[in-house]
């Protein structure tokens, strides 16, 4: 059983609904009106919240719900057939996880708090219930899975044609682009994953991680305190990647 700290009888008053959520745009409720924002609203009567190394539920674990980042920061990750660990994503405030349970009705993978973090869950029958009668939710999470399709692909394509100055490179411009989407700054922000989880992200090797990041560091591309980075030259990064500047 997955290993959970929940709130116990939290009321509306506690709890956060997603019409005053200001992670909604980000999250399920986009676009909604005020009253289908009503209707998921009573849908997410539970929030949890997990301590680091917390994990939010395991491979093989039965699939009922989604669960949307609400604060802080998980990996997804994979046992191999030899015994290793694959991390198979990064997932932070206003994401949702667990959208790769639906077509077995299990889990495939753990999901493990990077830092303290809280999740809203979603039963997923209801959700199911409410998006035929919300047409316009409907769309929104078919455009949801859509989306996981595509990052799917541009993993693949990362994993298998790109050099591994190119594959880090990419690895920070996603992220400063997901932090710009919240407010945050796309050029200066902490890494809650460590570089041997990034290495296993992008299937490079510990060294070959610290490597690049101190190539990158030697050319002013970034500067790195630990955990903490600065980027100081996205148009160089994108170069890196073969993107417009």
């Amino acid at each position: 059983m997955a290993e959970l700290t929940p709130v116990p009888d939290y009321d509306d008053a506690l709890r956060s609904a997603c019409s005053k959520c200001n992670l909604r745009e980000l999250c399920l409720p986009s676009g909604l009106s005020n009253e289908e924002l009503d209707q998921l609203d009573s849908l997410i009567r539970v929030r949890r919240f997990y301590r680091k190394g917390e994990h939010a539920y395991r491979a093989g674990d039965p699939f009922d719900s989604l669960y949307a980042v609400r604060a802080g920061f998980f990996k997804t990750n994979l046992l191999n057939e030899d015994g290793r660990d694959q991390v198979t994503g990064f997932h932070m405030a206003g994401e949702l996880m667990g959208l790769d349970g639906i077509s077995t009705d299990q889990h495939p993978c753990d999901a493990v708090a990077l830092e303290d973090s809280e999740l809203c869950v979603i039963p997923f029958s209801r959700l199911e219930e409410l998006s035929r009668e919300a047409p316009s939710l409907q769309r929104h999470l078919h455009k949801i899975m859509s989306r996981e399709i595509v990052s799917d692909q541009s993993v693949m394509m990362l994993l298998g044609s790109m050099r591994a100055e190119e594959r880090l490179a990419a690895f920070l411009l996603n992220l400063s682009q997901r932090m710009t989407a919240r407010g945050y700054s796309p050029s200066e922000f902490y890494l809650r994953m460590t570089r041997e989880e990034i290495g296993s992200y992008l299937g490079l090797k510990l060294e070959t991680v610290s490597r690049v990041f101190s190539r990158f560091q030697n050319e002013a591309l970034i500067a790195v305190q630990q955990k903490h980075i600065r980027i100081l030259d996205i148009p160089k990064l994108r170069t890196i990647v073969g993107q417009s500047c």
